[in-house]
């Protein structure tokens, strides 16, 4: 690299490295409020994985109420499956209450191949592998879920989820 010691090079008789002390003061002052200063991302990774967790737990128990659970409460909610997109919550519970209306359809449901991202302290990615088995068939596919807190003391829910499906079952 030499354009870095092209700055260091006299012109006019003066070092132009004077003009960039402000700038370098600038970055490292500002570099505190792009990040917090000691991130626990390793907690936030199991806290995350919980929430999947929880919502495997609870589709297996036919409880989707408790399955949204891992959802945002809120009208922005995005949810886009099957080639439509469907905003809110209470329109995403009312979608899988109509796709899947009693134990039989809803099958036994596992996540597998999970990524975890933490991007910031208040947002996080995650992308992964579903799968239901049921009597007839197993149908599977992929995920990602963009996961926002306002805080970091606030818990982590759902606010996009983008879900594929194979045909074949054989994600």
């Amino acid at each position: 690299m030499i354009w870095p010691f092209a700055l260091l090079r006299p012109r006019g008789g003066r070092s132009r490295i004077v003009c960039l002390v402000p700038v370098l003061a600038v970055l490292v002052l500002c570099s505190g409020c792009l990040s917090p200063s000691t991130p626990d991302v390793e907690a936030d990774v199991q806290a995350l994985r919980s929430i999947l967790d929880a919502q495997q737990q609870a589709w297996n128990r036919g409880d989707l109420e408790a399955f949204m659970d891992g959802y945002a409460q809120t009208d922005s909610l995005r949810f886009a499956s099957g080639g439509s997109v469907r905003t809110g919550w209470q329109t995403t519970l009312e979608n899988y209450r109509s796709g899947y209306p009693d134990r039989e359809a809803m099958g036994t449901l596992t996540f597998d191949n999970l990524d975890v991202n933490v991007m910031s302290p208040r947002w996080a990615m995650v992308f992964g592998r579903w799968r239901l088995d049921r009597e007839a068939d197993a149908p599977g596919g992929l995920f990602t879920l963009i996961f926002h807190r306002d805080t970091p003391s606030d818990p982590w829910r759902i606010v996009h989820d983008h879900t594929s499906s194979s045909s074949a079952g054989t994600s």
